[in-house]
This record gives structure tokens, C-alpha cells and sequence, in this order.
């Protein structure tokens, strides 16, 4: 006896609710049509990679920071209309915003 039949047993007069899991934030990002530059830097002796010229919304590119961020498991910081990503992960980060539908473009190195 799976959790949804010990449910039922426990309230035989509950309908459950038509559910919609269309809340994937990645899929409402706005597509543009310039590429985003991804290039690299070196602060402070640290390897950083920076994305920039996102044209869409504020909430969408922190959005996509934080996707980022969270699929490479690395730090990171949204600022000035720019994502910093601790570390050189350039060809990870091309290929996430490619499968995503997204042009990208490698600056330096």
C-alpha cells in the first residue's frame, strides 16, 4: 500500500486537484537575438567568468544566474547587468545557454 491509496483510506470524500507544473522559470526567459558575451577575467589572481548584453528583464537574468550557479555548484554574484561566475567555466556555461536556445559569444582566450 503505496502513500496514495493510505490517503484515500484516510479521506475517502477528498477530490484531488488537477495540478500544473508548468513553473520551470528557465523556460520563460526572454530569447533575444544578439548574442550574450561570455568572456573571462582574473581578479585579484582569481579566475572569473563574466556574462553580459542580456537585453530582457532584470528578474530573468537573476533568474538565470542563479540557474547557472546552481548547476555548475560554484559561487557567483549578479551585478552592474553582468553575472559573475567564481571559477573559468566558459565551455560549461556556452553549453547551457546553447541548449537553452540562447546565441553566445566567447570573448578573450
Amino acid at each position: 500500500m503505496d502513500l496514495q491509496d493510505q490517503l484515500k483510506n484516510l479521506f475517502p470524500d477528498h477530490v484531488p486537484e488537477a495540478s500544473d507544473d508548468t513553473n520551470d522559470d528557465a523556460d520563460e526567459l526572454w530569447m533575444q537575438d544578439d548574442p550574450i558575451i561570455c568572456k573571462y577575467e582574473k581578479r585579484k589572481g582569481k579566475p572569473i567568468t563574466i556574462l553580459e548584453g542580456y537585453t530582457g528583464a532584470t528578474e530573468d537574468f537573476k533568474a538565470l544566474a542563479k540557474e547557472l550557479k546552481t548547476k555548475l555548484s560554484v559561487g557567483g554574484s549578479f551585478k552592474d547587468d553582468k553575472i559573475i561566475i567564481q571559477g573559468d567555466y566558459r565551455d560549461k556555461i556556452m553549453q547551457i545557454l546553447k541548449d537553452k536556445g540562447f546565441a553566445v559569444k566567447r570573448v578573450g582566450g
